[in-house]
């Protein structure tokens, strides 16, 4: 008789797993939505006011490694940055730039012959912050 309950008792234990498996996805399931009801379990942060004119991670057909693409990064913050000190504007010029102008203008940052490393990252966001430190110091005045 023991014997007999032991494939009743498999069976109700994979049937109780099975029943509770779509319960657990929904409640795993990360949501990037800032406004919905995010549970602990999503590490979505509601995006400030100010990311919206933040210039954001290139795509990745951009450049084949990730070195290039924050390059390109870099040189797009630069040039919005330029453009909003020469127009003197404190709006938001991200959507006048596109990623062929960064591109584009490789020649006048690159440092080196070398297609891998054509130019200095770490010295390309130091300029870029530099010039954005101005552009907000013209604004608050």
């Amino acid at each position: 008789m023991i014997h007999g309950l032991a494939p009743i008792r498999a069976l109700g234990l994979a049937v109780m797993v099975l029943a509770s498996l779509p319960c657990a996805v929904r409640a795993q399931t990360p949501t990037t939505d800032p406004s919905g009801d995010t549970s602990f379990n999503s590490m979505a942060i509601a995006r400030d006011e100010a990311d919206a004119c933040r210039v954001p991670k290139p795509p990745t057909d951009l450049a084949e490694t990730a070195y290039l693409r924050n390059g390109y990064r870099a040189i797009l913050r630069i040039l919005i940055a330029e453009e909003a000190l020469a127009s003197e504007t404190c709006t938001c010029l991200l959507d006048q730039f596109a990623w062929d102008q960064a591109l584009a203008a490789l020649p006048r940052f690159q440092t080196s012959d070398n297609p891998r490393l054509p130019f200095n990252v770490l010295e390309l966001y130091a300029k870029a912050d530099a010039l954005e430190a101005q552009v907000v110091e013209a604004c608050a005045e």
